[in-house]
Formats: structure tokens, sequence, C-alpha cells
């Protein structure tokens, strides 16, 4: 059994919210999608990267195949200058396995045995600095790389986007949480720590908690949050 707690917010700062999500326990899908591009264009990035993955992964299409998707439907569908894109966090759940995918600075994390992993990666290089689950001689918080998109669906050439999966097994007690960077950049990793921590609360009051510190915290960015727990 899973738990699910979700939320996306404009913030404080910005007119339009140009983040997306999705959470479909029945597909075991959960995505957080970062459009960027202004002018109400990373909106529709944002709209068209998230029903691209839907109806690809629905369909059967491999993770891989779906981001790849994502991009070139973004490309062919929003031509502007500068081109506009989106950044993916993607939680997928098959039985008692899960895999999970990155493209840019949205966050995937993995909070397991007291301790949070970043599962997010944009290529192999990177994936070689951190291991895709977390481990008692390994670091318990992992530094993210703030401020640095080396990807991202729609301005990236599909081909070159690294949308291999992280996959591991399904453990009572993980809690994953997805976000855009609106989340991730105004809170610090020991505030993100604290909530994760609050077991006695349910997963969609930790993502209130979150959602209410980074609009304490200044709430500069659109902030988009899915926690998915495993019961």
């Amino acid at each position: 059994m899973i738990e699910i707690g979700h939320f996306s917010h404009t913030g404080l700062h910005r007119e339009i919210n140009e983040d997306s999500y999705w959470v479909d326990a029945n597909l075991g899908l959960f995505l957080v999608v970062d459009g960027m591009g202004g002018h109400g264009r990373g909106e529709v990035a944002a709209a068209i990267a998230r029903d691209t993955l839907v109806d690809a992964i629905g369909a059967g299409r491999s993770i891989e195949q779906a981001i790849r998707s994502a991009g070139d439907a973004i490309a062919a569908s929003v031509t502007a200058t500068p081109p506009a894109g989106a950044t993916l966090a993607l939680l997928k759940i098959e039985g008692q396995q899960f895999a999970v995918a990155s493209i840019g600075d949205a966050q995937a994390y993995l909070w397991h045995h007291g301790s949070r992993q970043a599962l997010c990666h944009d290529g192999p290089a990177a994936a070689n600095e951190r291991d895709p689950l977390p481990d008692s001689d390994k670091p318990a918080h992992p530094e993210p790389r703030r401020n640095r998109v080396t990807h991202a669906l729609g301005v990236t050439p599909p081909p070159d986007l690294y949308a291999a999966p992280l996959r591991g097994t399904l453990e009572r007690g993980m809690q994953f949480l997805l976000c855009s960077d609106g989340l991730s950049e105004e809170l610090d990793d020991a505030r993100i720590d604290r909530v994760l921590a609050r077991t006695d609360l349910a997963a969609q009051e930790c993502v209130d908690h979150l959602l209410l510190a980074a609009l304490d915290a200044g709430g500069h960015d659109n902030i988009s949050i899915v926690m998915v727990r495993v019961l």
C-alpha cells in the first residue's frame, strides 16, 4: 500500500504557475514537471510534457521512450525563441519495484532509514557521483546541484537526453519526494529532512508543511510537491 500527498502553488512572486504534476495510483505514475520559457510558454511546455508522459507510459512505452517523446512534443508544439522547455522528476511503481528518472533540476529524493538520498542525475558521470539507494556508509544528505539545469525537455535534443531510470525494490517506510526547484532551492536540506522525519504526519500533511515552509522562506518560484509513502 502507498499513501500520497501532493500540491502545486504559484509562489509569492510569480503570476503564472509554470509547474505541473500528475498523481495516478492505478498507473503507478507520479510526476512533477517544471516548465521554462516565460510568458506562459513554460506553462504550455509543462502541460505538453505531462500529457505526453502519461499517455506514453499508459500505452506501455518505456520510461526512456516516454521521456524522449515528451521532449519531441514540446519542441514541435512550442516554437519560439528562446525555446520553451521543462524539467522533470518521475516515479513509476510496478508491483514491488520502483523506477525514478529526472531531467534537469527537478528533484527526486528517497527518504529511508532516517536519511535522504537524491536520486536525480543528468547522465552517467553524474550517476557515478551518487548511488541510487542510501547506504549506511554514504553521506546522509547529498548536496543537490543548485541552479544548474544541464538538460531540459524540449531544449536538449531527445537522443541526448539521459533518460535511463534508477531502479530499486520497495520497502516499508520508504518515502519518495518529487519537487520542482521552487522547493529544493527555497529550503535547505535540514528543513526538508525535519518534515520527512515526521512519521506522525500523514503524507499530505508533510506536503502542506513543506509548502508553507517554502512560502515562509520567500516563495520566489512556483512550488510543486508530490510525496509517495510506502506503508
